[in-house]
């Protein structure tokens, strides 16, 4: 189970990166919408990695 959570994180985690590039090269609301949600996306990573260690 660890190792398909750990796979499932890395997809999330490249999704969110890219949705972060994309967003830069797309200006206006919806760069800024995409930019968002890939930041969301890696600080809700961060709160799951970080959460285990508590």
């Amino acid at each position: 189970m660890s190792k398909v959570k750990s796979i499932v994180m890395i997809i999330v985690f490249v999704v969110c990166l890219a949705l972060v590039i994309i967003g830069q090269r797309n200006i206006g609301l919806q760069g800024l919408a995409m930019e968002m949600a890939g930041l969301v996306g890696l600080l809700t990573l961060l709160f799951v990695y970080n959460h285990q260690y508590k």
